[in-house]
């Protein structure tokens, strides 16, 4: 079983993280989202620079926090794709010097990847195949997981991410940044059923609609003109809002997991991404997939948004199959993750 030091800075959060094989013996996560909070969304130079102020403070939080040393660690890993560049850039690079310094092998791992591992930390018996629901600020994705590093993607938003729209949602409403926590606890209060909004359903050109895939453009606008319209009769009900808009996510989600599901005859789902920590989408999909025997796992909270743990596991799972990365692998702020195993070109017999 390897040990793996893990790097993830692909957004706002820097993280560090120590991990043997499923078994998570450090975590270290520094959050920006104070630093953001007045733009009301992510700076991508400023999360670079934030990154490069707090990386070798979390890997020395990470190595005293495990109690192991450097002789101990297998390999290095770090998220190389997607993301924001110069927030990659800082954490493969790191990645990279600490490789040669102290000859340890280095693997890039597709973020996206590392969401799905993050169940795998919760259930170490978990084995594909499954479905994978991954929702989180850019990403929207109905993932067959095959294997490891053998995936298929059936479905995908075709335009906001599930956790931009509640972004987008909360600076609608004024009620700050990041949306998805504050609307969360602000829709415990309201009615779900107060406003009917749209699911958002993807037309095909020769009719009817495409079953996986999602729209939250038009969710969003719907909400936009609702609180126009609300602001000419007086008070707004903004927990009545935020229920509403919270179930119509919740609802679109679970339709097309559930239906994704049953149509590859696939009897478990996880969901991944910090989506994964909403109420309202934990409660309706949990019950749908009882209706159906589907067994459906969530990640503790802590491992729903950015984790280096995440990115560790994952990376165990293929240096154990002898995946190796060259050391002149790049950042890229696009990488489609069925095309995972680029990332990996040298295979070493373990």
């Amino acid at each position: 079983m390897a040990t793996i030091l893990s790097i993830e800075t692909s957004c706002d959060e820097t993280a560090t993280a120590i991990v043997n094989n499923r078994k998570v013996l450090s975590s270290i996560v520094s959050s920006q989202i104070d630093l953001h909070k007045e733009y009301g969304g992510v700076v991508p130079e400023l999360a670079s620079r934030k990154h490069l102020e707090t990386i070798n403070i979390c890997l020395d939080r990470a190595l005293i926090e495990s109690g192991l040393s450097w002789s101990d660690i297998d390999a290095i890993a770090a998220t190389s794709a997607p993301g924001l560049v110069g927030a990659l850039l800082v954490g493969v690079t790191t990645a990279k010097t600490l490789s040669l310094i102290y000859n340890k092998p280095f693997l890039g791992v597709h973020h996206l990847e590392g969401h799905i591992y993050a169940a795998y930390l919760d259930q170490p018996d978990l084995k594909p195949p499954f479905l994978c629901l991954l929702v989180s600020g850019g990403h929207t994705s109905m993932i067959y997981v095959k294997d490891c590093g053998n995936y298929e993607v059936l479905g995908k938003t075709r335009d906001d991410a599930a956790g931009e729209a509640f972004d987008k949602v909360a600076r609608l409403l004024k009620l700050g940044y990041p949306g998805g926590p504050i609307i969360d606890k602000l829709a415990q209060t309201g009615n779900p059923q107060a406003f009917k909004l749209p699911e958002g359903r993807i037309s095909l050109p020769e009719g009817g609609y495409h079953p996986y895939d999602s729209s939250f453009s038009g969710l969003k606008t719907a909400v936009l003109r609702l609180v126009q319209k609300l602001e000419t009769e007086g008070e707004i009900p903004v927990a009545d809002i935020a229920a509403s808009f919270q179930s119509t996510v919740a609802k679109a989600l679970t339709k097309r997991a559930i239906k994704s599901a049953l149509d590859y005859g696939l009897k478990t789902i996880t969901v991944g991404g910090g989506v994964a920590a909403n109420s309202g989408l934990r409660q309706h999909l949990l019950a749908v997939a009882a209706e159906h025997e589907i067994q459906v796992y969530f990640p503790p909270l802590k491992l729903c948004t950015d984790n280096a743990a995440m990115i560790g596991c994952a990376a165990a799972e293929h240096f154990d199959r002898g995946h190796r990365s060259d050391l002149d692998l790049e950042a890229s702020s696009r990488m489609n993750i069925a095309d995972v195993m680029q990332l990996y070109p040298k295979i070493t017999m373990t």
